[in-house]
């Protein structure tokens, strides 16, 4: 059996949510990994699938934990162990609505390493035995250990980013964001300067994804078609009470506000997933208006992708 990891020595993020716990796990052979988003209880969930190229499993309105892999398609299994896991700390309960709830997605990390490790059934078990509260591991941890950004034009000047999160408290109101980047996209700053990805080696700087395409068409050079295996996974958590509708809309909301990060976005060779999450303590209709809440967890959102870049 391959060697596991469950420790990350690297930066984090410290938050203030005692209804979340993360967990991370990495076989460092590969290297790949998966990290682990878990709840206190089952919490109510809004998935906002876009991109060409989705790779997901657990389709639920409510959640007991998040799984994010890479792998590609065989990652997904690391969210049975997660499951399994869950299963076994509730002393495998038999009744029907004892059964854990775990979403998850995956990640393409299979290019330039060894592809026989994916995250698997006994890799999610780790990450779900290993879960902490209020601490995310930033960086080239858990699922976020193979991630690459800016792969467009045959995988040229694509760069290691990992994953990120960012938290932020408005009065009583708390979003947190968590997000594993994989993008064909660049990742831009506020400015709209790329920090990450499509580096060009011979005057070591970057470039957005819409120069490279346009000096390329006018230097009449072949557009080979991007790499595929693109995917920005992301975990929305607030703590206001959102219903169905509302919790979906606030997804959407800030899942396109990624574009302004990441781009392109949510093209035929993404996979992009975004699951909103509500932990409930603000009861309906106190705290901020759910648009407003939108456009706080959209500046969240993108700090916690330039956290993935090492640019936050």
């Amino acid at each position: 059996m391959s060697e596991i990891t469950t420790t990350w020595e690297g930066e984090t993020l410290e938050f203030d949510f005692p209804a979340v716990s993360i967990g991370v796990a990495c076989y460092p052979a590969g290297p790949t990994g998966c990290t682990v988003i878990r709840f206190e209880k089952a919490m109510p969930v809004a998935v906002d699938r876009r991109g060409g190229a989705v790779g997901f499993i657990g389709d639920y309105s409510v959640v007991d934990a998040i799984c994010l892999a890479g792998g590609s398609l065989l990652g997904l299994e690391a969210a049975t162990g997660v499951a399994a896991a869950i299963s076994e700390q509730r002393g495998h309960a038999r009744d029907f609505m004892g059964m854990p709830l775990v979403s998850g997605g995956i990640i393409f990390d299979f290019p330039l390493r060894n592809p026989e490790p994916y995250p698997d059934k006994v890799l999610g078990v780790a990450a779900a035995n290993a879960v902490r509260t209020g601490v995310f591991p930033i960086g080239r941890a858990g699922a976020g250990t193979w991630a690459r950004v800016g792969k467009g034009f045959e995988y040229d000047g694509a760069e290691f980013s990992g994953q990120g999160a960012a938290f932020r408290q408005v009065n009583d109101s708390k979003v947190a964001v968590f997000t594993v980047v994989n993008s064909m996209g660049p990742i831009h700053d506020r400015s709209g300067r790329v920090v990450r990805g499509l580096l060009d080696g011979e005057s070591n700087t970057h470039k957005s994804y819409l120069e490279e395409l346009e000096r390329r068409l006018d230097e009449g050079l072949p557009l080979a078609p991007p790499p595929e295996g693109n995917t920005t996974l992301t975990v929305l958590v607030t703590n206001q009470l959102l219903g169905p509708h509302a919790l979906t809309q606030l997804g959407r909301q800030v899942h396109a506000s990624m574009a302004r990060v990441i781009q392109p976005f949510h093209t035929m060779d993404d996979g992009d997933v975004l699951w909103s999450v509500s932990t409930g303590e603000i009861p309906w209709g106190e705290g901020l208006p759910v648009t407003a809440l939108g456009l706080i967890a959209s500046e969240v959102a993108w700090d916690a992708v330039l956290s993935a870049a090492g640019a936050g």
